[in-house]
Formats: C-alpha cells, sequence, structure tokens
C-alpha cells in the first residue's frame, strides 16, 4: 500500500504556528485520516533520525559544497595542497603580469568522495576545474573533437588475447588532462584560496591544459598519441587510438581508450620494458607517475571468455 499527498509549496511564505485557524485546519485535515482503519498507523507515525539513516546507509556521503565549508575539515584541505602542488609540478603554468586585451579565465574546485567496495571512504579526490564555458571560440580555443575507442575493437583485442592466451594489462594516467600541451594562449585567475602574496594582480598562463578547459581531452591524446608514434608504433588504419608495434617476429599493441590503456602483446618481457618505459618518460616530463590498477587475465572456456 501506498500513501501519496500533493503539497504545494510557497516559497516566500511561513508558517504562523500561533494562528489558531491553522491549528484547527490541521485537525480537521490530519484526524479523519489517521482515524482511517484502513490505513496504516505505523506508516504515518514511525521515523528516525537522520544519524540513524547516515548510520544505515551506504550511499550517503557528505562533501563540501564550496571551499568555506572545506577549509573546515583537515582532509580535505590537504586533498586541496596536493592538488596544487601536483599542478606546480607538473609545470602546468606560469605566473605572468595581468594581460589587458586578454580574456581571464575563472577556476572553481570540484570535491569529489572515492568510496571503496565495501562502501568506505577510499579517498578525498579534488580538482582545480576551469569554467570552460566562459571560453571564446577562436580566441581560447578552436577544436574540441578527440578521438575515442570503439567499444568493438576493444572486444576484439580481448578475443585476440584469449586465442593466442595472452595476458592484457589495464594502465590508467594519472592526472591525465594534465599532460597535454596547449597551443592557445590561455590566461585564468589565480585560485582566490591559493593566491600569492604580493602578486595578487597577477594571472597564471596555461602551458599545459586543466579540467574544465574545452580542448584539454584533445591536448591528452595529441600528448599520448606523439609519444606513441616516436616510440615506433603505427596507427590502424581503420582505428586511429589502435597502435601496432612489430619487433622481429613479436608484436606489441595498444588501444587507448581516453585515459586507460589497454596492452597487450606476444612477448610478455616487451610488454613490461613499455610499461617500465612509460613509467620513466613520464616521470623524467613530470607528467606524472603512471600507476597499474589491474591486471586483467583473459580465460577461454569452451563456450565463453571470462575477464578476471
Amino acid at each position: 500500500m501506498a500513501i501519496t499527498r500533493d503539497v504545494y509549496f510557497h516559497k516566500e511564505e511561513q508558517w504562523d504556528w500561533r494562528d489558531s485557524q491553522i491549528n484547527e485546519l490541521l485537525e480537521d485535515k490530519i484526524k479523519p485520516q489517521l482515524q482511517d482503519e484502513s490505513i496504516d498507523d505505523s506508516l504515518i507515525k514511525s521515523t528516525r533520525s537522520l544519524e540513524d539513516i547516515y548510520q544505515r546507509s551506504s550511499v550517503a556521503v557528505c562533501k563540501p559544497e564550496d571551499y568555506e565549508e572545506a577549509q573546515q575539515n583537515p582532509e580535505w584541505q590537504k586533498a586541496m595542497q596536493e592538488e596544487i602542488s601536483m599542478i606546480e609540478k607538473n609545470c602546468t603554468w606560469e605566473l605572468v603580469d595581468k594581460p589587458s586585451n586578454k580574456n581571464i579565465i575563472y577556476v572553481k574546485w570540484v570535491f569529489r568522495t572515492k568510496l571503496n567496495a565495501n562502501s568506505t571512504i577510499n579517498k578525498h579526490k579534488v580538482g582545480l576545474v576551469v569554467k570552460g564555458y566562459t571560453q571564446i571560440y577562436g580566441i581560447d580555443y578552436s577544436d574540441t573533437f578527440s578521438l575515442v575507442e570503439k567499444m568493438d575493437t576493444s572486444r576484439l583485442l580481448f578475443v585476440i588475447a584469449a586465442h593466442k592466451n595472452r595476458k592484457v594489462y589495464q594502465l590508467d594516467v594519472k592526472s591525465a588532462f594534465l599532460n597535454g600541451i596547449l597551443q592557445e594562449e590561455i590566461y585564468v585567475e589565480q585560485s582566490t584560496e591559493f593566491v600569492i602574496q604580493r602578486k595578487e594582480d597577477k594571472v597564471y598562463l596555461l602551458k599545459k591544459a586543466l579540467y574544465g578547459l574545452k580542448q584539454a581531452l584533445r591536448a591528452w591524446f595529441g600528448k599520448i598519441d606523439d609519444y606513441l608514434t616516436s616510440s615506433g608504433f603505427q596507427k590502424s588504419l581503420s582505428e586511429a587510438t589502435l597502435n601496432v608495434k612489430k619487433i622481429n617476429n613479436d608484436v606489441l599493441i595498444i588501444s587507448l581508450y581516453i585515459d586507460d590503456l589497454l596492452v597487450t602483446g606476444s612477448n610478455i618481457q616487451q610488454v613490461g620494458e613499455f610499461k617500465q618505459k612509460m613509467m620513466q618518460v613520464f616521470e623524467m616530463t613530470n607528467l606524472g607517475l603512471m600507476r597499474f590498477f589491474l591486471e586483467m587475465e583473459i580465460v577461454q572456456s569452451k563456450e565463453e571468455i571470462f575477464i578476471c
């Protein structure tokens, strides 16, 4: 059984609980319904505190709405400081004098709580995001299109690996969009919470992309595509995100989906060397470490393919 009510909200008005007419109206409306034997009285009267709801819920995770709220929590403060440190370590921007004839783009903080499989908190994730909707076409950006791998390509890669009895490794680039080299001249304001003292009038000239930029994905794809090409990989004619490298009689296959890479090959030693080179090259150029969050083995049965 379900109980429904039609409710109208008058946002600019409020109840005067001292008004006797209101109390009489409420009694006239509610009492007959409560006396109705067909209605389960427990459904109306039973209530739970918010504390009880949060303890029983596995999805109710609180996060700050703005910086003022986040600064009251040491965990969020630490996460914001780590984000600024990562940006500076990555040589993402340069503090310069504010130009008079350039569009200055504003930034904001975005907060997200990452959970484990058992709904416990894994990480307080913070990002400094550019308000890309303020960018001007033809000045702050031109093309934003970037190639994305087709799902059929991934499925085919798994089938080939299963048939050849090969391992498939999934690689994830940490802070991938911060690695893209920008071609445009883009200026962003200093975050009001991390303004450099005695340099309040200066702005940042972006050398690499930040999250929120319209061309961030395209800049990242250009960076990783240039690296794979310079490493001897050749693009597939039908799938530009699929790269193949032949070494003697062995083959190494890389499939790119945004900031994730699927790696497989006929020689397990060559696959390991490729992963090590990726870590070394990206670390040496201050682009952040590549972390491997999942290794997938393809196990083939008679009728199905299972991904472990």
